[in-house]
């Protein structure tokens, strides 16, 4: 998961869950702030930048927005909110996001969002709106930036805890490990659609470009 689980009452602490959970954390939250950045790096011009959240999703939510809400004061741009807890309001928002003159879209992250991420990148391109996402799956499908965890890691790491478990060691001893490999994914083919030029030094950190 993303969130922090202590935070949620799923475990005591990260070392000594103390109960019958244990599992894995991803970095997601923690680098929100830098997806804002990286999105501010290919549109330096931009002066609104919309943050899409679920409302349903609060601890996720309001964590990613205390992150990105200190960012944006500090490089002078606006940050309005945007709030969909169902693929149903996806259109609105992306009508929203033309009346509020928003030259970017960061989408945070979510299980709603990561289910539907062809359906947002396609009304990304479709209304001509820049926007960065979570993970691999949304560049792979045509967003033009995704930045987070490696959800493979995640899996890899998942697995190992549960093998712990088969052979007999209980999840209150185990520690919630921590998946820390973050990956950068630029679509150049959507870049193109969109009329951007993506710079060589943001091109070149990149783990993965899509053409």
């Amino acid at each position: 998961m993303s969130a922090d689980p202590v935070q949620l009452g799923l475990v005591a602490s990260l070392d000594r869950p103390g109960g019958n959970v244990t599992g894995v954390t991803q970095l997601n939250v923690e680098v929100a702030q830098k997806r804002l950045e990286l999105l501010r790096e290919l549109l330096p011009a931009a002066r609104v930048i919309a943050l899409l959240v679920n409302p349903a999703d609060t601890a996720l939510s309001d964590a990613q927005m205390g992150e990105m809400r200190a960012v944006a004061r500090a490089v002078g741009v606006e940050l309005p909110v945007l709030k969909a807890d169902s693929e149903r309001d996806f259109d609105a928002v992306f009508l929203n996001l033309t009346q509020l003159h928003a030259q970017g879209l960061v989408v945070a992250v979510g299980g709603l969002f990561t289910t539907h991420a062809e359906q947002l990148a396609r009304l990304a391109v479709r209304h001509a709106m820049p926007a960065i996402y979570k993970g691999r799956e949304f560049a792979a499908a045509g967003g033009l930036l995704s930045y987070g965890s490696n959800l493979g890691e995640s899996y890899r790491l998942a697995g190992l805890q549960a093998g712990r478990i088969l052979k007999g060691d209980k999840p209150a001893d185990l520690p919630v490990q921590q998946a820390t490999k973050i990956e950068l994914y630029v679509n150049l083919k959507t870049a193109k659609a969109l009329g951007i030029n993506v710079p060589l030094p943001l091109s070149g950190r990149a783990d993965e470009l899509f053409e």
